[in-house]
């Protein structure tokens, strides 16, 4: 098996968080030295100006991020078609919005997934912001929404969003008896 592909697998599903060394070297089952060749393999790989990734290493930290000679357009990728939201940034708007002032962790605990590449999104459209910093360990930022957000949807305040209701047990129940008698074998 080809570890140089595991590892920079390992560090694209890592995402922005990035790969502990000393997790990459358990992963991998290899020793620091063993990790440091990968590591320079993919380099050298990387420094090709056909490819648009490089490793940076924060601490003990391994990250994959995009060139910086590339930057403008990654600028025009953010900027284009700025009026459509994808539903993953809904969703996430959504949580942020009724949740504020709520961490990066905790959305992606609400949605299931790692949000923090929407997130980024979404403060480069200026229809979220940072409203300081968690007491939680890391000191986490929290984000709300901004005014900018409020007109994008029409808002005059937080109060004229859809009320949330919690499913009752008689939802559940009538659920249920849908799929019981609908599917029920007929003698």
């Amino acid at each position: 098996m080809n570890l140089v592909g595991v590892l920079e697998g390992l560090l694209f599903v890592a995402g922005e968080d990035g790969l502990p060394i000393e997790s990459a070297m358990n992963l991998l089952e290899v020793d620091e030295k063993q990790l440091m060749r990968l590591l320079k393999n993919l380099e050298d790989d990387y420094q090709n100006e056909a490819r648009g990734l490089r490793l940076d290493f924060l601490g003990k930290t391994i990250k994959l991020t995009t060139k910086k000679e590339h930057k403008e357009y990654y600028t025009k990728l953010l900027e284009e078609d700025e009026s459509l939201l994808s539903q993953a940034a809904l969703e996430t708007l959504a949580i942020i919005a009724y949740n504020q002032p709520v961490t990066r962790t905790q959305v992606d605990e609400i949605r299931g997934v790692g949000c923090g590449h929407i997130i980024r999104k979404l403060l480069s459209r200026n229809l979220i912001q940072e409203l300081g910093k968690s007491d939680l360990p890391g000191r986490p930022n929290l984000y709300g929404v901004t005014d900018a957000f409020m007109d994008y949807f029409g808002l005059a305040s937080l109060e004229e969003l859809p009320k949330l209701t919690e499913p009752s047990m008689e939802d559940e129940d009538s659920e249920k008896d849908l799929f019981t008698t609908r599917y029920n074998e007929e003698n």
